[in-house]
């Protein structure tokens, strides 16, 4: 019987960066579809009509530890020009034991929203810990 994988054998790959990039955690990959209710006045239930509307992909936030030499992330969101042909795709796909892909996101026309530096402290002895929120239009799964 196949065990469920574990969350911390993932890899996040974009064709904008060389090769894998190596985050320690990615949360907020998320979507959901928003709710549209309506109540017209001859409808005798005193509750609103539910339909589905317009699907919603949420930020997705990229956490990693600071290496020197590799601010591409940085470099990513002060060159950011806003055009839609600087908009990247990126994979993110959670291995099982054999590094084999257990579920691959594919996050469509993802952009830099927010990029945030670590918290220094002069008592600290954490890594230092850089993070990215990006948006993206889409979100969708592949079962590997």
């Amino acid at each position: 019987m196949p065990y469920p994988a574990p969350v911390f054998f993932f890899a996040v790959k974009s064709d904008k960066f060389t090769g894998e990039m190596g985050f320690s955690e990615v949360t907020g990959l998320n979507q959901e579809i928003q709710v549209i209710e309506y109540r017209h006045g001859e409808h005798k239930e005193p509750a609103p009509i539910k339909k589905p509307g317009l699907k919603k992909y949420n930020n997705i936030m990229f956490k990693r530890g600071i290496v020197q030499g590799n601010n591409d992330l940085f470099t990513w969101m002060n060159n950011y020009n806003w055009e839609e042909s600087a908009r990247v795709d990126l994979q993110v796909t959670l291995n099982n034991e054999n590094s084999e892909p257990v579920m691959i996101w594919n996050v469509s026309k993802a952009f830099p929203t927010k990029i945030e530096g670590p918290a220094l402290k002069a008592s600290g002895n954490e890594i230092a810990i850089e993070s990215m929120e990006i948006a993206c239009e889409k979100i969708t799964l592949e079962l590997g």
